[in-house]
């Protein structure tokens, strides 16, 4: 008896550790699009002086875009955690509090389905065992499987694809984590965590 009493604590342990995980996320994220942005807005300011000096850099243009590229998925997984995604409520606020709460939780589930989506595709697509057994060589893991996901580079900056495109794993996963931690808010498992410098979408579009 005293066993099952110690062990039904350990479901509510497992989701404050994944709210904790989240935040643990949300911040490190917050700091790559602070970092982001700086890189972006350096990466615009250069490319206008050097035009207007005469002597454009080339690869500016590239990196601009691919800083871009990141912040728009980094910043899509912290407005999830933030709730700060759009959201459309024609309907939900026709609703009773009860079913727009189920309603919630649906929307919230289908984050999380999606972001495991993502995961699975990226595995498939990205093929780390594949890439592993090939002995990590790009050129014989492309030859044997047609994927040469490994092989190109960009066309100014001369970086591997692949290194830019592991935005979309990192994506999959941080967005799974958000969507599981607001879950477990949407369903009353834990708390939902306060934030007092957060506005709802409503009052953004307002």
């Amino acid at each position: 008896m005293q066993h099952a009493e110690n062990a039904a604590p350990q479901p509510l342990v497992l989701w404050r550790g994944m709210i904790w995980l989240s935040e643990k996320l949300l911040s490190m994220e917050r700091g790559a699009v602070a970092l982001l942005m700086f890189l972006l807005s350096g990466a615009i300011l250069l490319n206008v002086a050097t035009r207007y000096s005469g002597h454009p850099i080339y690869w500016v243009d590239e990196l601009a875009v691919y800083c871009m590229v990141w912040l728009t998925f980094i910043g899509a997984s912290v407005m999830t955690r933030l709730r700060l995604d759009f959201a459309v409520t024609m309907l939900t606020e026709r609703l009773s509090r009860r079913a727009a709460a189920v309603a919630r939780v649906i929307a919230t589930t289908l984050v999380v389905v999606f972001g495991v989506s993502v995961a699975v595709m990226c595995w498939v697509w990205l093929d780390p065992l594949g890439i592993a057994g090939a002995g990590f060589s790009a050129r014989d893991y492309a030859a044997g499987s047609f994927n040469f996901v490994y092989t190109e580079r960009t066309q100014t900056l001369n970086w591997p694809t692949w290194v830019i495109y592991m935005i979309l794993p990192v994506f999959a996963v941080s967005i799974t984590i958000h969507g599981l931690a607001n879950l477990m808010e949407d369903t009353g498992r834990v708390p939902a965590v306060k934030r007092d410098l957060t506005i709802n979408a409503e009052e953004a579009v307002n």
